[in-house]
């Protein structure tokens, strides 16, 4: 939740308690050295101790090792340092799916379809590389340098490139359009240290081309930097009025005010959240239902109401420690039970479809001692457990079937995509040269869904026409989708897909149909 920081404490100023427990540990280890009866990893030993104390106290106290420090901080800090190109292992070999605009690879010509065959002299095709093997290859220092031997079609012979380095930007909007000519949309997937400048650049574009109300979609947003969903929220919410307050043992409550004038404080407000939606999600979207400042739709959120601080280790490893709740402004606490141990925890957002919670609220026990009022109007909102929506939308099954879940287990989407784009490329970028109607008319190939099909049956899927035919528009829009993505960008995803989001949908409809002006936040 926070951006990472050194915290240090003295061991001078250590309870004599916590001393003689560690004077404790290190006699254990000391011995398990010296008499085990065989070899002993200590560090690991350390390391699965560690990790065993941590789960002990909650689910979200992690230990990180030094060699993922970095990696694991890439998100919060909106970017990392490499040569820029998002890739995908295919038949044994690295594809570059697309180059991200303005980094080294593409300043360079490397192109989308581009296969990277060797690295630095060393051949990495036919070899089973994996991500993690791939990442360890091309991620490196700014200003570090790489050779890779690209094979490209139609072209004799290797393409080599000397690749500089450089830092590439992680990016947290990854749509923003208008719905019509009044609504626009905008989706978050994290809360980094870039995130607030790439959503005042989309707000920017919106109101430029005529926005008047504003669905923020958060689903599916683990969230990030808890100062980030603070300044979010300073956007929407006007006056010196509470965001958020934290408060934990060591450390005294601390209140987070909106301080500015926002970009977006008058307008209807629509809040997309689901069952994924977590931590700096719920700061948002728990200030601004608490505030009566928009309506919250979709489904209750994950439920993390836990602030960690990082704390640095002598050995360059890390804790990411639990030191603080949060508290939206009403005073709800959104964390969930933990009791029962982390893999309970974890397993909870998926048995609430067992529960019927994904099909209807009635299945939630809301006992009065969760039962919250919003500030301004009165309406009541519940604690304990995540954001519960001031709009529900139950989850669509109705496309769903066995054959489709495989598929898409299987990730076989996107590799029927990215073998029908490769077979020619160059023929489809003459015939998708325009988004709009790219969006708005292109009739999906059935070479595409045959590509699909084939794919499946490969790995042992076999075809289920019952199957097909109940998941037939879901299949056919996630794979235009997809395309339009590899075609175009990130935002064009959503743009074909989210018309069958039944969270998308209903949160333009209660802008539309009366919901939004009945609940009284808009004639406020």
């Amino acid at each position: 939740m926070a951006s990472f920081m050194l915290l240090a404490i003295s061991p001078l100023s250590a309870q004599k308690t916590v001393q003689d427990q560690g004077e404790k540990f290190n006699t254990l280890l000391y011995y398990m050295n010296r008499m085990y009866v065989d070899s002993v990893d200590l560090d690991g030993l350390v390391e699965t101790a560690i990790r065993g104390m941590l789960e002990e106290l909650d689910p979200h106290s992690v230990y990180i090792p030094s060699e993922d420090l970095q990696q694991a901080d890439e998100p919060l800090n909106g970017k990392f340092e490499g040569i820029g190109v998002r890739f995908n292992i295919m038949k044994d070999t690295i594809m570059v799916v697309s180059t991200i605009a303005g980094g080294p690879s593409e300043r360079l010509g490397i192109l989308s379809g581009d296969r990277i065959v060797e690295v630095d002299g060393e051949v990495v095709a036919g070899v089973g590389i994996r991500n993690k093997g791939v990442m360890e290859k091309l991620k490196g220092p700014k200003g570090t340098h790489v050779d890779v031997g690209i094979k490209r079609s139609k072209v004799d012979g290797l393409i080599y490139f000397d690749i500089e380095r450089d830092k590439i930007p992680i990016y947290s909007v990854d749509a923003s359009y208008m719905v019509d000519s009044r609504i626009g949309y905008i989706k978050v997937n994290r809360f980094s240290k870039e995130t607030m400048t790439e959503l005042l650049e989309a707000l920017d574009a919106l109101q430029s081309d005529g926005m008047k109300d504003l669905i923020l979609d958060l689903q599916g947003n683990g969230g990030g930097m808890l100062n980030t969903a603070i300044a979010m929220g300073d956007e929407f919410i006007s006056g010196d009025r509470l965001i958020v307050y934290t408060d934990g043992r060591a450390f005294p409550r601390e209140d987070r005010i909106a301080e500015k004038t926002g970009q977006f404080e008058k307008g209807r407000l629509v809040v997309l959240v689901d069952e994924s939606s977590a931590s700096a999600s719920e700061i948002v979207s728990g200030a601004i239902q608490d505030w009566d400042r928009g309506l919250i739709v979709g489904r209750r959120t994950f439920g993390k109401g836990l602030v960690q601080r990082p704390v640095r280790l002598p050995d360059g490893s890390a804790v990411r420690l639990t030191v603080q709740q949060y508290f939206t402004p009403s005073g709800r606490c959104i964390q969930k039970p933990y009791e029962d141990g982390v893999d309970a925890y974890r397993r909870e957002k998926y048995e609430r479809f067992e529960k019927g919670e994904l099909m209807s609220l009635d299945s939630l026990d809301l006992p009065d001692s969760l039962r919250y009022s919003t500030l301004i109007m009165n309406r009541t909102v519940y604690g304990g457990g995540g954001i519960l929506p001031d709009v529900f939308v139950p989850i669509d099954t109705s496309m769903n079937s066995v054959y489709f879940t495989d598929l898409l287990r299987k990730g076989l989407f996107n590799r029927a995509v990215l073998e029908f784009v490769d077979a020619d490329r160059k023929a489809l970028e003459r015939s998708l040269s325009d988004k709009e109607s790219f969006v708005q008319d292109y009739v999906l190939s059935p070479a595409l869904l045959d590509q699909l099909v084939a794919l499946g049956e490969a790995e042992d899927i076999p075809f289920v026409e019952e199957d097909w035919n109940t998941s037939l528009p879901a299949i056919t829009l996630r794979l235009k989708a997809i395309l339009g993505r590899n075609m175009f960008d990130t935002a064009t995803f959503y743009e074909v897909f989210n018309p069958i989001n039944p969270v998308y949908q209903r949160g333009i409809e209660v802008l539309k149909d009366g919901t939004y002006k009945d609940s009284g936040i808009g004639n406020r």
